[in-house]
C-alpha cells in the first residue's frame, strides 16, 4: 500500500511537470516549483511515518530515478541505519550517484612527493582519483562515508567504536585478502577529560587506513613531521610504526606532567597543617592523576600488544623490526615510571587521609575535654537540685545560696581543666 502511494505521488509529480512544460503561462518556474514542493512535502511526511524495514522494501522496488528522488526526502538521521536495511543493489545504485562525503567527516589522503608526505583533503570519492596515497585518515566518518571510501579501494572499513573486544584475535588479525587489521587505543590527555580513543587501522596494498571518531594530538604531530622532514616515512607500515612511536612519546610527556602535578600536591600534603576543604581538593587532584596514570598504562600495554602481533606474524622488514624493538624498549621504561607513580599516588593518598583523621581526632579531643569538664558539674548540679540542698540552705536567701553554688561549679570546672592540661603536658613530654 505504501509503495503504491509513493508511486502515485511520483507519477502525479511527473504528470504535472509535463503539463506545465507544455503550456505557456506566466511565472512558469514559480508554478512548477510550488507543485514540486507540495508533492515532496507529502512524500516526506509519508516516509516519516514508516519504519526502516518498510522504507527499505519500497526503495528496493523503485527505478533509479525514483530511488534518488525518494532518497532525498529521507531524514538524515535515518540514512545510516537505512543503508543497512536496503539490498546490495540499491546500496550500489545510491553510491554510484552520491559520491560526496558527509559534512562532519574529515578525510585526508597522504602520498609521497619528493620524500615528503603531500596532504590532499578528500570531499568526495572523485578526489581520490589520480593520487597514490600511502595513508588515508578518516575522522568522524559515518557508515555511509566508510562504505564509499572502502568501496573505492575494495575493502570494508570498520567503526572503531564497535571494536571493543579484549581478545587479541578480535583486535589484531590478518584477512585472507592480506588485509592487516589492528584496533588500538590512543591517549587523549585533556585537562579534566583524559581518555583513551579507539582507532582502527587497516593495512591493504601497502596503504594505511586509520579510522577514528575525533582528532588526536599524535596524528596531528605525525602529519606535521612527515610533511616537513624528507624521508620520514616510505610506506604504510612505516607510517603505522611511527604513529605507535609517537604515541609512546606522547605517553611519556603525559607522565612528566603527572610528575609535576604530584610535586605540587606533595608540597601541600607534606605541610604541617591542612584543612578538610584543602584535603578534599587534594584528594580530587590525586584521583585525577591516578586515573590518567592508569590510562597511560593501558595505552602503552595496548601498543605493546599491537607491536608484538606485527613481530610474531613476521610482517616487518629488518629495519622496521629494529624500530619496533626500540619502541618496545621505550614502553618498558614507561612501565617502571607508571609503577613508581602508582606508589607515590598511594603514599600521597594515605597522607591526605591521615590529615583528615588528625583533624577529626582534634574535634573529638575538644568534645572529650568538654564532656570531662562538665561531668563533675552534672553531678554537682544533680545534688543541687535535691530537696536536701534546699533544706540545708533554708536560712540563707536563695539568691545568695545559688550564687555561691554557681561560683563553686565554675571553680570545679576550672580545676578540672587545669588538671587535664597538666596531664596533657606530661603525656607530650613522654
Amino acid at each position: 500500500m505504501s509503495l503504491h502511494t509513493i508511486q502515485e505521488l511520483l507519477s502525479k509529480q511527473r504528470l504535472v511537470e509535463e503539463m506545465v512544460n507544455k503550456q505557456a503561462m506566466p511565472r512558469h518556474d514559480l508554478v512548477e516549483s510550488m507543485v514540486q514542493k507540495q508533492h515532496l512535502i507529502e512524500l516526506r511526511d509519508l516516509l516519516a511515518r514508516l519504519d526502516l524495514p518498510a522504507i527499505a522494501l519500497i526503495l528496493d522496488e523503485l527505478s533509479p530515478e525514483e530511488l534518488f528522488l525518494v532518497w532525498g526526502q529521507i531524514d538524515d538521521e535515518r540514512v545510516d541505519d537505512l543503508l543497512d536495511e536496503v539490498s546490495d543493489t540499491t546500496r550500489d545504485t545510491l553510491a554510484s550517484r552520491s559520491s560526496y562525503l558527509g559534512s562532519a567527516c574529515v578525510v585526508n589522503a597522504f602520498e609521497l612527493a619528493q620524500g615528503r608526505l603531500s596532504q590532499t583533503t578528500i570531499e568526495s570519492v572523485e578526489d581520490l582519483e589520480g593520487i597514490k596515497p600511502i595513508w588515508v585518515d578518516l575522522v568522524g566518518s559515518t557508515k555511509s562515508d566508510r562504505r564509499k571510501i572502502g568501496h573505492y579501494f575494495g575493502l570494508e572499513l570498520p567503526d572503531p567504536e564497535n571494536l571493543t573486544d579484549i581478545e587479541s584475535s578480535a583486535r589484531f588479525y590478518v584477512e585472507e585478502s592480506s588485509e592487516i587489521h589492528l584496533h588500538s587505543d590512543f591517549l587523549l590527555d585533556r585537562e579534566g577529560d583524559s581518555r583513551n580513543v579507539p582507532v582502527a587501522f587497516i593495512l591493504f596494498h601497502n596503504i594505511l587506513f586509520s579510522v577514528r571518531g575525533e582528532e588526536l594530538p599524535v596524528f596531528r604531530l605525525q602529519r606535521l613531521r612527515a610533511r616537513i622532514q624528507a624521508g620520514y616515512v616510505s610506506d604504510g607500515m612505516g607510517m603505522l610504526l611511527d604513529l605507535y612511536a609517537a604515541d609512546a612519546e606522547y605517553s611519556a610527556d603525559s607522565l612528566e606532567e603527572i610528575y609535576a602535578s604530584l610535586g605540587v600536591v606533595g608540597k601541600k600534603v607534606l605541610s604541617e597543617t591542612m584543612s578538610d576543604k584543602e584535603a578534599a581538593k587534594t584528594l580530587s587532584d590525586i584521583a585525577e592523576e591516578e586515573d590518567l596514570n592508569g590510562r597511560i598504562r593501558r595505552n602503552v600495554l595496548d601498543t605493546r600488544r599491537a607491536l608484538s602481533f606485527l613481530m610474531r606474524r613476521k610482517l616487518l622488514s629488518a629495519n622496521q623490526l629494529e624500530d619496533a624493538q626500540q619502541i618496545l624498549r621505550d614502553i618498558e621504561s614507561l612501565d617502571g615510571h607508571t609503577s613508581f607513580l602508582f606508589d607515590k599516588i598511594n603514599f600521597l593518598m594515605d597522607a591526605t587521609v591521615g590529615f583528615i583523621n588528625i583533624n577529626q581526632n582534634r574535634v573529638l579531643y575538644r568534645l572529650t575535654i568538654l564532656s570531662v569538664i562538665f561531668m563533675p558539674l552534672n553531678v554537682i548540679a544533680g545534688i543541687g537540685g535535691m530537696s536536701e540542698f534546699s533544706m540545708m540552705t533554708k536560712d540563707i536567701p536563695w539568691p545568695v545560696a545559688y550564687s555561691i553554688f554557681s561560683i563553686g561549679m565554675l571553680i570545679v570546672a576550672w580545676l578540672t581543666f587545669v588538671i587535664l592540661r597538666i596531664f596533657e603536658k606530661r603525656g607530650t613530654r613522654r
